[in-house]
């Protein structure tokens, strides 16, 4: 297992964006930046042992930070939503950083997606990847405490990929972060992700109203297109009649309460005509499922490729969404002297079964 690094752009100020490349010559390699500490691209053989990219991404450096800041990165200090802005904490309302809708997503405007991280190339054992670093002062996007931020990335010869996460406070704060990759398991700007499969191991979801902020307490799935504790076609769900699939633009928007604690799988993903699967392990409470409803064409991936809506899944391992307005919902909350860990597990794989038979003809 090798890293590689290089030079991927100089941005106007000087400041280099970084690429890593590191994995197996035939097995499954990873690309990643220090902007946003994000994964760029991940390339993993099918069952005929072809390699393709299976995680979206732009080259554009303007859309890297515009419209494609998200993908892959590593996102805070806190992912997900936070009701008009509003963290209380100790007894003080504190004001974030605000975008579209009056609400706090990803950690604000310019959340960590949009910093260059510190990066080092690492190896444990037969693992190697890349340890991102950085410092987020007091007050950034309004959030309390300087937080000193870590994400681990270790690739392994069996395609296993681990993402470890860590964060200290001076003060009292809240933390939430999750990496915001897209898959397509059948390869970066092929397609759509409707006829993967999906399972997800939960009982419970969180139901939203139309600005996406969590109505209350979670609901069972049971008798609902979120019931993915079988595997299901994420198409055959998504189109069913259920107004919360309409209210998340016509596809999935959505926390599950993850069953069990620990690290444990949080979802499968397999993609049937090209043999590729993904296994996601967590310690996170929740999951968070994001089918690209609203994408339309106006970014262009690195295949070339426009990508349009369900181009790819977002499986986002996290606490819940507005935990810190939701005292029932587990904390988030981290204080002076304790440290914060995360570790999250996506294992690529290929089967070896036979191809799906074609469809008759009629």
């Amino acid at each position: 297992m090798t890293v590689a690094q290089e030079t991927a752009a100089e941005l106007a100020d000087g400041r280099r964006i970084t690429r890593w490349t590191f994995g197996s010559p035939e097995g499954v390699t990873a690309e990643v930046l220090n902007l946003g500490a994000r994964l760029h691209a991940l390339h993993a053989p099918d069952r005929d042992g072809r390699c393709a990219n299976v995680v979206l991404g732009c080259e554009s450096t303007a859309d890297l930070f515009g419209g494609a800041a998200y993908f892959g990165a590593t996102v805070g200090r806190y992912a997900n939503r936070i009701a008009r802005g509003t963290l209380p904490l100790n007894g003080t309302t504190h004001r974030l950083a605000t975008q579209q809708g009056g609400h706090t997503l990803h950690g604000g405007p310019d959340g960590f997606a949009t910093r260059l991280w510190d990066g080092v190339p690492v190896r444990v054992g037969r693992r190697a990847g890349v340890r991102f670093r950085m410092d987020s002062p007091d007050g950034d996007q309004g959030f309390p405490g300087t937080l000193k931020a870590e994400v681990t990335y270790l690739l392994g010869p069996d395609g296993e990929l681990c993402l470890t996460y860590r964060a200290t406070t001076d003060a009292p704060t809240v933390v939430n972060l999750t990496n915001h990759m897209y898959v397509n398991l059948a390869g970066e700007g092929c397609g759509t992700v409707l006829g993967h499969l999906l399972r997800v191991e939960a009982a419970r979801y969180i139901p939203v109203d139309a600005e996406l902020i969590p109505l209350g307490p979670a609901e069972s799935v049971t008798g609902t297109p979120f019931d993915l504790r079988e595997a299901r076609t994420i198409g055959s769900r998504i189109t069913e009649e259920h107004p919360q699939i309409r209210r998340a633009g016509d596809g999935f928007d959505h926390n599950w309460v993850l069953d069990g604690t620990g690290l444990r799988r949080a979802a499968v993903l397999s993609h049937p005509a090209s043999g590729r699967r993904v296994e996601c392990l967590t310690t996170e409470p929740g999951l968070q499922v994001y089918t690209g409803n609203h994408f339309d064409g106006s970014l262009t991936g690195r295949s070339g490729r426009p990508y349009f809506a369900y181009a790819g899944i977002a499986l986002e391992t996290q606490h819940f969404p507005d935990s810190p307005n939701r005292p029932e919902y587990p904390s988030t909350h981290l204080r002076p002297g304790e440290e914060y860990r995360s570790m999250t597990v996506y294992r690529f794989s290929a089967d070896q079964g036979r191809r799906p038979a074609p469809a008759a003809t009629p």
